[in-house]
């Protein structure tokens, strides 16, 4: 860091385990992402191509290679597997995470119907290939699945070889762990917590609101994800006390 502060909590080094911050880029440009990188990349730790952008993104070869001179993993968005899977063309999915380098793939089911022993199947497959993140959760609004169904499928998934598990809430933050309104299901998530290890779960937490509740029930080191590249240093300053949120989380009171 830039200067001396007592009293801020230990964040854990990168390459990270837990305490990882997963940034969802939807559309910078080649010149966006180095001007991104240049301030925020000791702070993220994995870049999502956000839904299907990959596919008209231009030039994607070359944005590959400006996350890839820091050393941060890209994949695609879960919803370009599931626009392969829906054409049957799961083995075409395959080749061209081959074909771009990407060694970090995400299982999904947000928007097709997946039988979930079939969907494990495609995450054991994947695994084979590289690092498999799978999202539980529906992108649907309407489709409310309870607590023991979550854990259950959580468990499933990261026993079919997941590195993590992504709590859905799409790009907005509202659905899946989270109500329309944005706010947290907070008997949901601490139900969750109860059963899987908060190590192995990425939070979507687009809101600021959402990312300040997760800090404050799990720390600094928790995992969240679809962070906007524009809230990387304001996320990562409210994660050790240095912003209003969270200014006297972590101070010891008797020296404050």
């Amino acid at each position: 860091m830039n200067f001396n502060l007592t009293q801020i909590p230990d964040r854990v080094k990168k390459p990270r385990r837990n305490g990882i911050t997963m940034v969802m880029d939807k559309g910078l440009s080649i010149e966006e992402s180095k001007n991104f990188l240049s301030v925020a990349h000791p702070h993220v730790d994995i870049v999502k191509l956000g839904f299907g952008t990959s596919y008209v993104t231009p030039n994607l070869r070359e944005k590959l290679e400006v996350y890839r001179a820091y050393d941060i993993p890209v994949y695609f968005g879960g919803t370009l597997f599931e626009a392969f899977l829906i054409r049957n063309q799961f083995e075409d999915y395959i080749s061209v995470c081959k074909d771009y380098g990407i060694s970090m793939m995400e299982v999904s089911d947000g928007s097709i119907t997946i039988p979930h022993a079939e969907k494990c199947g495609y995450i054991e497959k994947l695994t084979k290939h590289g690092t498999v993140l799978s999202e539980v959760g529906s992108k649907d609004a309407a489709h409310i699945i309870p607590p023991y169904k979550w854990i259950e499928l959580m468990r499933a998934e990261l026993e079919a070889g997941s590195t993590y598990v992504i709590a859905e809430a799409r790009e907005a933050g509202n659905v899946g762990i989270y109500r329309g309104s944005g706010e947290v299901r907070e008997g949901l998530v601490q139900e969750i917590l109860t059963q899987i290890p908060e190590e192995k779960i990425i939070w979507e937490a687009p809101q600021k609101a959402q990312q300040l509740y997760f800090i404050e029930l799990i720390g600094c080191n928790v995992n969240l994800g679809n962070i906007a590249p524009s809230e990387m240093l304001s996320l990562e300053a409210m994660r050790v006390g240095l912003r209003g949120d969270t200014f006297h989380m972590f101070l010891n009171k008797e020296n404050a």
